[in-house]
């Protein structure tokens, strides 16, 4: 029972997370092409950045 309820309850997180990114009512929108791009243009920074200093 309890692994239905947590299994239901995952779901209903994933669903809202999906409505939050594909809605186009934020202030910001985010899509899909975001939330691939965000972290990786941050661990790209991160690495140049990285490298800059230890040259």
């Amino acid at each position: 029972m309890t692994t239905t309820l947590q299994q239901r309850e995952s779901a209903s997180l994933w669903s809202r997370f999906c409505e939050w990114v594909t809605s186009t009512n934020n202030r910001l929108y985010v899509g899909w092409f975001g939330t691939l791009m965000i972290p990786t243009l941050l661990t790209a920074t991160i690495c140049y950045i990285i490298a800059f200093v230890a040259a």
